[in-house]
Parts: C-alpha cells; sequence; structure tokens
C-alpha cells in the first residue's frame, strides 16, 4: 500500500508540475503518455499487436495505473501484458520529464526571442564543425561561418559580446543565432558607450561594415548643442576605443549624415579630404574627383575604403584624382 502510495504521490507531483510550473494542458500531457505507452506495448510486445487493430489506453489520473485494451466491434478486451505496469510507469516518467524540457526550452526561446537585436554576453564552449557553440545564459547558441568574423580567433572558454541575430530551426529544435559579424553588433555596442545614441538624441543613421577590419557609420542629431560625431568619439576618444576594444582593433570612421548626398558622398570617403561630387541619381552612381595626394586614401588598400562608402550612402562610387580627371 505504502508503495502504491509512493507512486501516486510521484506521479500526480510530476503531472502537476508539467501541467501548473510550465504552462501546459495536462490532457495534451496525459494524451501524450498514452500514445508514448501504446508505442512501448508494440516495441516489447510485437507478436499481440496488430498493425490493422484498433487500440485504446486508459490511464488512472490518480494511481497513474495503465491499461491497453483491443477494440473489435463494440468489445474491448483488457490486453494489458502482466507486469506492464512497471513499463508504463516508466514511460510516463520519461515522457513528463521530456515535456518538461521542451517546455523550459520553449519558454526559454520565447525570452531570447525578444532580445532579438540586442546585445548578449557569451562564452565559448565548443565548436561544432565549422560552427561554434555558445553559452549566453540560460541556453546555448549557435554562431554559424557566415556570423564569425575571420581576423578573430575563437578559443574554447573565451568571453566576448555577440549580437543576437535570429532563431532558425536546427537538428535538435529551433536554436538561437548570434554573430560576431553583423553590422549592427557595432551600432548596439555604440548604444552602451553613447548615452545619446542609447536616448536617441544621436541616431546612427547608416552603417557598413567589413567585419574584423574597418567600419563606416553615419551619425545625425536634430537637436541644438549635440555633436554627434563628437558625441561618439568622446571625450579623448574613450568612447570610440571602448567599441574598437570589443571588436579587437577594427577600424571605426564615424561620419556625420547629410541629407544632401554629394555631401554625404564626400563625407563617407574619410579620411579622404577635399572630394568633389557629382550624382547621377536615375543610374545610383557617384563620380568623385579628389586631390592627387588624397585619392589611395580615398580608394583604400583593395578599394575598400571606396566600397564601404558606397554600401553606406547607397550610390557606386568611381573615384579619381584631379590630374587624371584633366587627362
Amino acid at each position: 500500500m505504502q508503495k502504491q502510495t509512493a507512486r501516486t504521490s510521484e506521479f500526480n507531483a510530476a503531472l502537476a508540475q508539467v501541467a501548473s510550473e510550465r504552462g501546459l494542458d495536462p490532457q495534451v500531457v496525459m494524451e501524450t503518455i498514452k500514445q508514448a505507452i501504446l508505442a512501448a506495448f508494440k516495441k516489447d510486445h510485437p507478436d499481440q499487436y496488430n498493425e490493422e487493430g484498433e487500440y485504446d489506453v486508459t490511464l488512472d489520473i490518480v494511481s497513474g495505473e495503465a491499461h491497453i485494451f483491443e477494440i473489435k466491434g463494440k468489445k474491448k478486451t483488457d490486453i494489458t501484458p502482466p507486469g506492464f505496469g512497471r513499463i508504463a510507469a516508466q514511460t510516463a516518467k520519461q515522457v513528463i520529464l521530456q515535456r518538461v524540457r521542451e517546455a523550459e526550452k520553449t519558454n526559454i526561446l520565447g525570452e531570447y526571442e525578444k532580445r532579438m537585436g540586442t546585445l548578449v554576453n557569451g562564452m565559448i564552449l565548443r565548436f561544432a564543425g565549422s560552427e561554434i557553440v555558445v553559452d549566453i545564459g540560460k541556453t546555448e547558441a549557435i554562431m554559424p561561418v557566415s556570423e564569425q568574423t575571420p581576423s578573430e580567433n575563437y578559443r574554447i572558454n573565451a568571453k566576448m559580446m555577440f549580437y543576437m541575430d535570429s532563431i532558425r530551426d536546427g537538428f535538435k529544435g529551433r536554436e538561437v543565432v548570434v554573430s560576431r559579424a553583423h553590422p549592427n553588433l557595432i551600432s548596439e555596442l555604440f548604444k552602451r558607450e553613447v548615452p545619446e545614441v542609447n536616448s536617441g538624441s544621436v541616431v546612427i543613421k547608416a552603417i557598413a561594415r567589413d567585419a574584423g577590419i574597418r567600419t563606416k557609420i553615419a551619425v545625425w542629431s536634430n537637436q541644438n548643442g549635440v555633436d554627434p560625431v563628437g558625441s561618439c568619439v568622446g571625450q579623448k576618444g574613450v568612447r570610440v576605443q571602448a567599441v574598437i576594444s570589443e571588436v579587437n582593433g577594427e577600424k571605426i570612421d564615424i561620419i556625420p549624415y547629410s541629407e544632401n548626398s554629394e555631401q554625404f558622398v564626400a563625407n563617407a570617403l574619410a579620411p579622404a579630404a577635399g572630394a568633389v561630387v557629382k550624382i547621377d541619381t536615375k543610374k545610383g552612381i557617384a563620380d568623385v574627383t579628389v586631390p592627387d595626394d588624397q585619392l589611395s586614401l580615398a580608394i583604400g588598400r583593395d578599394g575598400q575604403n571606396a566600397k564601404l562608402a558606397g554600401k553606406l550612402t547607397g550610390f557606386h562610387i568611381n573615384v579619381k584624382s584631379v590630374t587624371t580627371n584633366d587627362q
């Protein structure tokens, strides 16, 4: 009698835990358990199971005792094998625990889903092929190779900041995807370091990034007395340096945004100065002329500066020197 009472208490407690704490419908859990018990019967007693037969499983919600019935017409026959109660109880427990894990994972993913587009502290746990598994607190996240910065050296137990990009369907169900290469990692770091960006008095209007090498951000403010570039740089460069340190020395150009397209393109080509810009709006092309000594700066190594300026402004930028233009 004591064993039956103990089993009853355990079953009720487990079922109550799933139903109340995890927000699951008790009836749904019961039906899931019944299906699992029937599957266990089919596996362990194939000689008694008929694929074309009709079966019913009863599960006593008080005692947890299960019975299997075969239905033929209006007749129901109890075909529960001797000792099957123990197997049924184990199956019920496994199903309940599985439901608990599923519910916990769903709730945790729901929490992180609300935080997409923000930063999260994480620690690298292991490598799964080309992907990296990251501990972000309540769950593990995945950083695909496309979200990794090529110049960064990722090591197990390394702690760093990640951008929460999305939730994807993986082999083990839904999982959080984090990034170190996303352009918004930079904008979110500025939001963390610059109170004016966090409050909205300074707005990052555009961002272009070559992860690990260089980023350009265009900043703007419509509030008198607020210098958007100066706010992001900080006194003695302390704010921008904090962002640069977080991305391991990646260069960051902070550009003043302008609604005048020619001026915006000229600004975007920094550190080059003295650019004269002509824009063909229909073709989306900006023809730029710069002083001879500014040509290499405007183009950048492997054309990177001009390419990032193009991404930032939305124009295809052609750069020539004054001498070349005069010929």
